[in-house]
């Protein structure tokens, strides 16, 4: 089942639909997390810090970094001897990320996560905000991080996720249907910009789906850490 939005394609357009999207909501795209979340994301994305064990002398990734979160997160926890890569292919979204700070170690990468413009195993951790479900292709996505993947390293996606308790699904899916497309029309002046996260979960597998994707291509120490019963949902697995 799929929702008609026009940032929202299952063709060779996603992609530009995407950039398209997020280069329209970046100036608001911090504030409205905040709102829709009631400023839970923040704590969501600390679980996924936590969970990256990032550490002196390793490299990490984060994967559709937006405005950085994850990435200054990353580079914070861990003092001395990292370094850590933000990449998003949105130019606006980046030009936020760059002002937020600069840091020794630090890195803000314009490209693809597509066609990751990183060599073989270039990389212990890869983190990933609420970018899986924006990929159009997920398996190919997936083989694209572990290529940049040292043996072992660590996957960890952080998306909306599909409870598995019917009746909590049922509200949390009316939740999306009506407050983010309401904060899109007040603050980017289009409710599609925000009806899109409801639109594009219903194609996505989420965490269960990528669970069992990981699972059948072969990552290893797969598992699914759900937050607030499913809401939203953590996939690790390791290289």
């Amino acid at each position: 089942m799929t929702t008609p939005n026009k940032f929202l394609a299952y063709d060779d357009t996603r992609a530009e639909r995407v950039e398209r999207l997020f280069s329209r909501i970046a100036p608001k795209y911090d504030l409205i997390n905040d709102l829709q979340s009631f400023g839970l994301h923040r704590l969501w994305k600390r679980k996924v810090i936590r969970l990256a064990r990032f550490g002196p002398g390793q490299r990490a990734l984060d994967l559709c970094c937006g405005t950085g979160d994850l990435a200054l997160g990353l580079r914070a926890c861990a003092i001395d001897d990292v370094q850590v890569v933000g990449l998003d292919f949105s130019g606006p979204m980046l030009e936020l990320a760059r002002s937020r700070r600069t840091a020794e170690g630090l890195h803000w990468v314009r490209g693809d996560a597509m066609r990751l413009p990183f060599p073989n195993e270039a990389f212990d951790i890869v983190t990933m905000g609420y970018g899986l479900r924006n990929v159009a292709r997920l398996d190919h996505a997936l083989r694209e991080i572990r290529r940049v993947l040292r043996p072992g390293g660590r996957l960890l996606v952080l998306d909306f996720g599909k409870p598995d308790n019917p009746i909590l699904r049922g509200l949390y899916f009316l939740h999306l249907r009506t407050l983010p497309p309401l904060l899109g029309k007040m603050l980017c002046g289009d409710s599609d910009t925000h009806a899109y996260i409801y639109a594009s979960l219903m194609g996505y597998p989420a965490q269960r789906g990528v669970e069992l994707r990981m699972q059948k291509s072969g990552w290893k120490s797969v598992r699914v850490h759900n937050l607030l019963g499913g809401i939203m949902g953590i996939n690790y697995g390791e290289a």
